[in-house]
């Protein structure tokens, strides 16, 4: 995905009954914004602003649009503004809260709620290369987190959504270590199909093979492949081999063999991250249900306990140690480096 070029809107505006406090994070195509309402309740405004499409001026309020691209971004717009009244009517702790959804600007914005924790991706960079083994996060900490991203997903998926961009930057941890879903692509897959320019729209490594194809059949076996990918993160530090590679020359089952052989992690969870990461569709689990059965199942064996404060222990482990950066992601998304 590329980078957000526009300028943001500045601190202190009131917009839609909200005043901006600050920018804290950018993407190619959408930038966030922490916001308070009259209240002072704070909020997490996005704004839909794809930097290919438009460009907005220091200075400036809404963007201009030359004519080649208006019908392009009309239809992003609609789709962003159709997937806020849609996420809107999900109410799970582990799926982001979209409370408002209005336009300005020439725009439209997503309210959501605000919250503090950490990505997964940060917990999993800050812990690489501290155990004396291969893995990098615990094997009973993988299932925890994941069980409940499941249990999101599932919800996100009954609600005839797909999100498309599941990585573990997407992933984010609350303060007590409960996951939460966030930024979901169906702008972007929207997007997709108007123009090549709009390419890429997935992360790779992270993003399924039939993202890469123009007339591709997209399901929840799509979200499945990048769980896998998310839980191989996790667990070698660094993302499988993007799909179009593998696709060419498939070095992934080598790596996924030297994983297994690490001790780090238990046989049956080694190969059920090699089922989501099957390149064709058919292969993998059909379904989240299939899946979050799975990996019960193998919490089972291990005796994995249900996550407890023992998760946002570790988190406050890891995270203790270190002063709080105000970050501001200028990709959109960090991909782990590969």
């Amino acid at each position: 995905m590329g980078s957000q070029t526009n300028a943001p809107l500045p601190d202190g505006l009131e917009i839609g009954g909200y005043r901006i406090v600050r920018r804290i994070a950018s993407g190619g195509f959408s930038i966030v914004y922490l916001a308070e309402d009259a209240h002072g309740e704070q909020f997490a405004i996005k704004e839909y602003l794809p930097s290919s499409l438009v460009k907005r001026k220091e200075g400036e309020l809404a963007p201009a649009i030359e004519d080649k691209n208006i019908a392009t971004f009309r239809n992003g717009l609609k789709c962003f503004f159709e997937e806020g009244r849609s996420l809107a009517q999900i109410f799970h702790p582990n799926v982001v809260r979209v409370v408002n959804f209005f336009r300005a600007n020439d725009t439209v914005y997503m309210v959501m709620a605000y919250e503090r924790g950490r990505s997964l991706q940060e917990l999993v960079l800050r812990n690489r290369g501290k155990g004396p083994k291969m893995g990098v996060l615990a094997e009973r900490h993988v299932i925890a987190v994941f069980t409940q991203v499941m249990n999101g997903l599932r919800e996100v998926h009954a609600n005839r959504l797909l999100h498309l961009d599941l990585k573990p930057a997407n992933i984010y941890l609350r303060l007590d270590g409960t996951p939460l879903l966030l930024d979901f692509g169906a702008a972007r897959r929207a997007l997709d199909a108007d123009g090549p320019k709009l390419f890429p729209m997935y992360t790779p490594g992270f993003a399924a093979p039939e993202l890469y194809r123009r007339n591709r059949q997209l399901g929840p076996w799509s979200d499945v492949y990048s769980l896998g990918a998310s839980m191989f993160a996790c667990m070698a530090g660094a993302p499988p081999q993007p799909a179009d590679k593998r696709e060419l020359e498939d070095k992934l089952p080598a790596t996924i063999a030297r994983l297994g052989e690490s001790g780090a992690y238990s046989v049956p969870l080694v190969e059920l991250v090699a089922w989501c990461l099957k390149l064709s569709p058919l292969e993998r689990p059909q379904s989240v249900f299939a899946l979050q059965r799975a990996l019960r199942r193998i919490a089972r064996q291990a005796g994995s306990q249900p996550p407890d404060r023992s998760l946002g222990r570790w988190i406050d482990s890891i995270t203790a140690r270190l002063p709080f950066r105000r970050r501001e992601d200028r990709s959109g998304s960090l991909s782990l480096p590969g």
